[in-house]
């Protein structure tokens, strides 16, 4: 085309490639100011996609992790509390086994059973304050069951267990539905009581040395699973950063490279917008 006044293409063209570099520019701004390659679904919808997918997976997994922090606090409170009860059985055995001597004085003896229903009478209370969360699992009932996964197809279980005193007088040793074979009037009034007493303590402290056992492994599974969960959270995250996140440096150096290509378009446009101004020297 030749050169005319009503039509400047050289200024058309310079003006197209100025807008490209103009929004070119403002992508590699967003992406500066966010952080991110792929904020919104028009920067690249199959990758905000699967980076949608993936938060949404990492906010179920904050919900598992909650769930498991609060299973570990429970188990804690309990074994705790546990642990307490096994020692004023311990002390308990010890009143029992001195108590059970026929030769103690009355006073001896009734010494020995005061400081012996005190430690009785203490499991009740230690029970009662083994809450987390209103959670006891100390008095019996049902198990505790928590979410291992997002999906609700794997869990984890934290049983109950039952360390009450028998109420009233105590089971046999021998007897195979007792759990705690100590009853909750027990006493060493008199040296067979102290020798019935002290032959429950004992069988009521295996029992409950056994059921913390079983408590502290099912507490460290979920406390090894808590672990895997918050790996499992991190690996996504990374993951997500991988799909979306901006290099910064290589952003910066893009900026500047562009800032140098908007100057030159705008010079480019200057000098395409000053042809026309050569026709009029043809009429002079």
């Amino acid at each position: 085309m030749g050169s005319s006044v009503t039509t400047n293409v050289g200024a058309m063209t310079a003006l197209q490639a100025l807008n490209m570099t103009g929004r070119d520019l403002q992508t590699v701004q967003n992406r500066i100011n966010t952080g991110l390659k792929v904020a919104t679904a028009k920067d690249n919808g199959a990758v905000y996609n699967i980076a949608q997918q993936q938060r949404s997976d990492l906010a179920a997994y904050e919900a598992v992790r909650s769930g498991l922090d609060r299973a570990k606090g429970i188990a804690d409170v309990a074994l705790a509390a546990g642990e307490s009860i096994s020692d004023v059985f311990k002390q308990m055995r010890e009143k029992a086994v001195a108590a059970s001597d026929t030769s103690i004085s009355a006073s001896s003896r009734a010494a020995y059973n005061a400081e012996f229903v005190a430690l009785r009478d203490q499991v009740a209370s230690i029970i009662a304050n083994a809450q987390f969360d209103g959670a006891n699992i100390l008095g019996g009932g049902a198990n505790l069951i928590f979410l291992a996964n997002t999906s609700g197809s794997q869990t984890i279980t934290l049983p109950t267990l039952d360390l009450s005193l028998t109420t009233g007088a105590g089971a046999s040793p021998l007897s195979p539905a007792a759990d705690v074979y100590l009853g909750t009037t027990d006493d060493l009034t008199s040296a067979a009581n102290a020798v019935s007493a002290r032959d429950r303590v004992a069988a009521s402290l295996d029992f409950v040395n056994s059921e913390l056992a079983r408590l502290g492994a099912a507490s460290k599974r979920i406390e090894s699973h808590n672990v895997f969960v918050s790996k499992l959270q991190d690996a996504i995250t990374s993951g997500i950063g991988n799909l979306v996140d901006a290099d910064l440096a290589k952003e910066s150096a893009h900026l500047q490279s562009l800032q140098v290509k908007q100057q030159l378009g705008t010079q480019a446009l200057s000098i395409a917008n000053q042809a026309p101004q050569t026709i009029l020297s043809l009429f002079k």
